[in-house]
């Protein structure tokens, strides 16, 4: 499942494109496309592509945010963001660049994998640096509701409880 760079080179051969070159070539097809379900396409696939710890530098390298208004380009691109930010420096790019209170929006969203991804990307990201800017009450009492929603969601109770259990120190709603 993971990829190293053998495993890589066995994939695409001598004449494969590298995987930065890649990447790029999708995001500049995003950036470049009209069609939203093109668009929506390519976003699930980048969002993938950050599911493979050996793409986190080359996904740093291409360092494009799209600000979508589109619900599927929200979820994929937050999924994708939650993909990443297990990892310490892809989780300082994603607070650097102002992420945080996004990701805090989603919490509200309607599409039920936007919220599961919010939920665990805050999870990831909370941190001794950034606990003020996500431990805010408001945010705590929406993730508080989440755990108490067990018969609505398991996903959601389940996510919210490991939130409150290892940032707030209970999960009780």
């Amino acid at each position: 499942m993971f990829t190293n760079d053998q495993r890589q080179e066995e994939r695409t051969g001598r004449y494969g494109t590298p995987r930065l070159q890649y990447l790029q070539e999708l995001v500049s097809q995003f950036q470049n496309s009209t069609d939203e379900e093109t668009k929506e396409r390519i976003a699930a696939n980048l969002a993938n592509f950050a599911y493979d710890p050996y793409n986190y530098k080359f996904l740093r390298q291409v360092q494009y945010v799209a600000f979508e208004p589109n619900e599927k380009l929200v979820e994929f691109g937050l999924g994708g963001i939650c993909n990443s930010c297990v990892d310490p420096a892809n989780a300082a790019i994603v607070t650097q660049c102002g992420g945080i209170p996004l990701i805090i929006q989603c919490l509200s969203s309607p599409v039920r994998n936007t919220v599961n991804y919010a939920l665990a990307a805050l999870y990831y990201l909370c941190n001794p640096s950034n606990k003020g800017e996500i431990l805010k009450p408001e945010v705590i009492d929406v993730i508080k509701r989440y755990a108490a929603a067990e018969a609505v969601s398991v996903n959601f109770s389940n996510l919210a409880k490991a939130f409150l259990d290892k940032h707030v120190g209970t999960s009780e709603p």
